[in-house]
């Protein structure tokens, strides 16, 4: 039987705006394996952040079931939360202290040992800036120091909501190298992001969600495939060349002084029919699918960087006296 560490069915919440009814999350099941990394996908507003805080017990759901490590929440949750650790919202560290002090006061606070701290600091490759004050912190810094509260408990379960938020290129590198250790190192990460060609390098499998349900959940290999979708060709008479792929059963499209071609099972297919008749390519490209166009597929939605609020989150303000 497969180890999962997240299992919920049928999960339903709703809000009131009003006299209006806001369906957050409508009968929603999800499924996230133990190990590696899991992303958790969605367009704006689709009840993802309103889903982490179920899973969190920060919000309780209308109907459904939820279980986490094993555990049934909410009855559980004094049990399994010394086992999971978040960073759901940029956390609030104070200027003045140094990052190190900061997570031995977060520390405390759990009721953990001091030495977390170091410990943390190390495995976000943030010890030798421990000593230095969190307000001359760059933001990358700041959101690996976020990652290291969030492991002071050393978790089982890990939460990260958009953790590459506002981010450089190079921030953006370390902090994916950072999930991805994570995740080799035997934690379970669960990632909630819209950088998609991101989530396709660190993430192992994921769950689309749209409109509060599952869309498609699954390894990401599985969902994507192997198979080429379209290659790309590039030929010094491209007319001729569209006419004769075309006239062989190929559904040919230009692009940006190329060919897209579909229809075929393996390049060289294309290749050889031009070949046949003296038309050689100049440069030929598979063009795989990526999950950035399967999300686009699948939502109808470009991901979006706006998740900060989007339209759970105004939700859950909504319903914050339900919880």
């Amino acid at each position: 039987m497969t180890d999962l560490v997240v299992e919920a069915h049928g999960l339903r919440k709703t809000f009131r705006d009003g006299a209006r009814k806001v369906v957050a999350v409508d009968g929603l099941d999800l499924s996230v394996e133990r190990g590696g990394v899991h992303g958790f996908l969605g367009p704006n507003g689709s009840g993802k952040t309103t889903t982490i805080r179920m899973l969190l017990g920060l919000s309780k759901p209308d109907r459904g079931e939820i279980s986490v490590l094993g555990a049934q929440l909410p009855g559980a949750l004094d049990a399994v939360s010394p086992r999971v650790g978040a960073v759901v919202e940029s956390p609030r560290f104070s200027p003045d202290l140094t990052g190190r002090r900061n997570l031995q006061l977060l520390a405390g606070l759990a009721g953990l040992p001091a030495a977390r701290a170091d410990a943390a600091l190390e495995r976000v490759a943030l010890a030798d800036r421990g000593k230095d004050r969190f307000g001359g912190y760059s933001l990358g810094m700041r959101q690996r120091l976020g990652v290291a509260a969030g492991l002071l408990k050393e978790p089982e379960l890990l939460v990260l909501d958009e953790p590459t938020n506002g981010l450089d290129p190079a921030g953006i590198l370390d902090m994916r190298e950072l999930i991805r250790g994570l995740g080799e190192s035997g934690i379970t990460v669960l990632l909630s992001s819209h950088i998609l060609a991101e989530v396709q390098q660190v993430c192992s499998a994921v769950s689309i969600i749209g409109d509060g349900r599952l869309l498609a959940g699954g390894k990401v290999d599985d969902l994507l495939g192997e198979g080429v979708v379209r290659t790309r060709i590039a030929v010094a008479d491209q007319d001729r060349a569209a006419t004769l792929l075309t006239e062989g059963g190929y559904q040919v499209t230009r692009d940006d002084g190329a060919l897209l071609v579909e229809g075929h099972e393996h390049p060289e297919e294309i290749v050889r029919l031009l070949a046949l008749q003296e038309l050689y390519a100049t440069d030929v490209r598979a063009v795989r699918p990526t999950l950035e166009t399967f999300f686009l597929a699948l939502t109808g939605h470009r991901p979006e960087p706006g998740d900060d609020p989007d339209a759970d989150e105004a939700a859950e303000r909504l319903g914050s006296g339900a919880r």
